[in-house]
């Protein structure tokens, strides 16, 4: 796959197909529903001089030995089937493992893994355990999707009422019950009572499938004890008021979810499912999946490429924009491969296909995304893995104070009662339940004020975390768009006739560099005379004639020593160190002038990597640049950096950091998605595709990089907060949990400890929205 986006400047051919002659290796991978291998490659021979190093064109991998990824590249246990569904239902990865325990609990299963990414469950067992599987998955609250995991067409849309049913009703039952409360006590607490037993009934019924399959202390069962306990010693309206607030936390972390998880169904659908194959003088509509190497297939104008393929019509133009982030359309010649979801621009073109089914560029993005979210320890939320010890222990100690003291020591029976049940709302979780979503809404909630999407808590709690940050270079920290910097004309010629000469044979082309000059020329008024037989020379350049005379716009490295003196090499190697890209402008052989070009840093790079800096996170530029470009733009930003990637060798490398450190990429292209996926979490920049915005874990959706400081400031002073209301929370149970033992504490004191403590963590939480960084 190729991409516009990392410029080498080292040797740059300004040829209108992007760098003819080359050619574009494809990185193979299976995904299907039986077995995933990790695929072959093809021989990666760039010979462009207009070289683009950071082209999604894949290699073997990151060969990364992480344990996480080779478990999931590996084939099944000897005498073991894989089979593998889509899930739906989950809202958080820690959904991923209720699913993991319930499956890995059946006999005959050996491994179970759900990839919450993708929402795909694979699981290794000696036999067809499917319908085995549906069952426990379907009593763990989840849903299997058919036995092939992408299918497109299996998914059911979700009902409206559905969705938002439960919690409708709960809210107009709530009203109701304040309202009946204002006006007769009695008649509210009734009505308080039903609000809650209503609300209970699907987060009990949830908690009890969840304890039969395996997971008995999820945070369903932390409701549900929270919900009984506080019915027990009458405090009817916290219950139903925490079950409501439950209600609404679940909806918004599986609205995130569900954005979060959209990039990748978007990148799967850039795939058709048909294609028009020819053979013979017959044309006729195949599946893709029985597409083969070799196969000729036609692509209409507006259609878009099932497979990899090699071009065999003459030259067509391709719209790689939503695989590799840039805009305008990449001409390509005869025999130049073009990677599968590609969209044909202006013609109908015929290909030959080149990659097997299920082993196209798109599905290696998706291989490594997945890859990427194995290595990745699902993150848990804090009140699931608090209530694992919380839950039982409340409990446990409430019946001990009420049958110890009565058995052992003769205590009066009803004194005790009381006093477990007072012990039981002291433990009731209410004011933990509520401080950590209180404090993430109004943290993301502020960070969306200052134009950053921040998906969800887990994104938030990564996000505070961060020490370093990997910066993709083109479009990031960039502009993405070159400019001409120099204009160097020989002696006699000026440079308003030297911008014309060229702009005249780079006018119309499609190219960012040609575009460049066009605007140049335009800038300083330039008439632009007649240029004739325009055409762009594979691997050399561009050529056309201009009164008469011919005009050749080529790569220096292109020239022989006698169309290129020493004199103007000398020049040249002078604006390559200066980290530009340099074209030489020649009439009938001669050279009569230079050109550079640069991709222009964004107006606020330099500030923000200063800002960061002060919040002691340290920058680092990956990028397909040749290094002596990125020595350019990171001395001059003050950053290290790592050139001449791959997309695979972005994944390593945030692998490597991650492992050092918390580190974060930020990227504007899909394939800066399987870095993004390897680091501890993805920042898309708001210039970037859709796809990339949808994939990522955040967002600057005001596209100014200044933001990044002010997200990791934000998402720093929320966990501050969420550890201030735990220590609220915690601290006056703690108070009164020994005051309840002593007997100094009764019931209305416990209801209004539990209360207070709701209350305060609520409002130190809505502090975040007032907070000044």
């Amino acid at each position: 796959m190729h991409t516009h986006k990392e410029h080498q400047h080292q040797e740059h051919n300004h040829d209108h197909s992007c760098g003819c002659g080359h050619d574009h290796a494809k990185t193979q991978h299976g995904c299907s529903s039986e077995k995933t291998t990790v695929g072959e490659t093809t021989a990666h021979n760039h010979e462009s001089a207009h070289e683009h190093g950071a082209s999604c064109c894949s290699s073997d991998g990151p060969g990364d030995p992480d344990e996480e990824s080779d478990r999931l590249a590996a084939a099944p246990p000897s005498g073991s089937q894989r089979f593998s569904w889509k899930v739906t239902g989950m809202d958080c990865p820690s959904c991923a493992k209720k699913i993991e325990n319930a499956v890995t609990s059946i006999p005959g299963v050996d491994s179970a893994r759900v990839l919450f990414a993708t929402e795909k469950l694979v699981v290794d067992a000696q036999s067809d355990v499917s319908v085995r599987v549906q069952d426990a998955v379907k009593q763990a609250g989840f849903t299997l999707l058919g036995t092939t995991p992408m299918a497109k067409s299996d998914e059911p849309k979700a009902s409206r009422f559905g969705e938002f049913g439960p919690l409708l009703l709960l809210s107009a039952l709530m009203v109701l019950s304040w309202i009946l409360n204002i006006f007769n006590p009695l008649f509210g607490e009734i009505a308080f009572f039903i609000t809650t037993l209503v609300g209970l009934a699907p987060v009990a019924s949830k908690a009890l499938r969840l304890i039969r399959s395996g997971t008995p202390f999820a945070i369903e069962t932390l409701m549900t004890v929270a919900a009984i306990g506080a019915l027990f010693i009458g405090a009817t309206a916290e219950a139903a008021m925490v079950l409501l607030l439950f209600m609404v936390g679940e909806l918004l972390e599986s609205y995130a979810a569900n954005r979060a998880r959209r990039g990748v169904k978007a990148l799967m659908e850039l795939v058709p499912e048909d294609a028009l194959l020819i053979q013979g003088n017959e044309r006729k509509r195949v599946p893709v999946a029985s597409l083969r190497p070799g196969d000729v297939i036609e692509i209409a104008p507006g259609g878009r490429l099932p497979a990899d393929a090699e071009l065999l019509s003459p030259f067509a133009s391709f719209d790689e924009s939503a695989l590799t982030g840039e805009s305008v359309p990449v001409e390509r010649q005869q025999g130049q491969k073009v990677a599968a979801g590609c969209l044909s621009v202006d013609q109908a073109a015929q290909m030959k296909v080149t990659s097997e089914p299920g082993k196209n560029a798109i599905d290696r993005i998706l291989q490594l995304i997945e890859e990427a979210e194995e290595r990745r320890a699902p993150i848990e939320r804090f009140l699931d893995r608090f209530s694992r010890y919380y839950t039982p222990a409340i409990m446990l100690l409430a019946v001990a104070v009420i049958l110890v003291p009565p058995l052992l020591f003769a205590e009066p029976w009803q004194v005790w009662i009381y006093r477990g049940l007072t012990l039981l709302l002291i433990g009731c979780p209410c004011a933990l339940v509520i401080s950590t979503p209180a404090a993430i809404t109004s943290g993301l909630a502020a960070a969306s004020r200052r134009g950053a999407l921040i998906k969800g808590g887990a994104a938030l709690e990564q996000l505070g975390q961060v020490q370093t940050i990997a910066f993709d270079k083109t479009g990031t920290l960039t502009e993405g768009k070159p400019t001409v910097t120099d204009v160097l004309p020989v002696d006699g010629l000026s440079e308003q006739q030297l911008l014309a000469i060229a702009a005249a044979v780079e006018a119309g082309s499609h190219h960012p560099l040609a575009q460049a000059i066009v605007n140049r020329a335009a800038e300083n008024g330039a008439a632009l005379p007649l240029a004739e037989g325009r055409r762009a020379l594979a691997g050399i350049g561009v050529e056309g004639k201009v009164d008469g005379k011919t005009i050749l716009i080529s790569a220096p490295g292109k020239l022989t020593e006698s169309q290129l003196s020493s004199e103007w090499r000398n020049r040249v190697e002078t604006l390559e160190t200066a980290g530009k890209t340099a074209v030489v402008v020649l009439q009938d052989g001669q050279a009569i002038g230079l050109l550079a070009l640069r991709d222009t840093l964004r107006s606020d790079a330099k500030q923000a990597i200063i800002e960061l800096k002060a919040l002691g996170i340290r920058g680092v530029m990956l990028t397909g640049d040749n290094p002596r470009a990125a020595a350019a733009i990171a001395n001059e930003l003050g950053i290290d950096f790592r050139a001449g990637l791959m997309p695979e060798d972005k994944v390593q490398a945030v692998t490597e950091l991650s492992k050092l450190q918390p580190t974060a990429m930020i990227g504007d292209g899909i394939n800066d998605a399987p870095a993004m996926k390897a680091a501890s979490i993805g920042i898309a920049m708001g210039s970037g595709t859709d796809v990339a915005l949808e994939t990522a874990d955040a967002a600057l959706t005001h596209n100014r990089l200044v933001g990044v400081a002010e997200m990791i400031q934000i998402a720093r002073a929320t966990h501050a907060n969420i550890r201030q209301n735990i220590t609220i929370a915690i601290g006056l149970k703690a108070i009164f949990l020994v005051t309840t033992l002593l007997g100094l504490t009764g019931l209305w004191l416990a209801v209004l400890a539990d209360s207070g403590a709701t209350a305060l963590v609520t409002a130190n939480a809505l502090r975040l929205l007032k907070k000044r960084l």
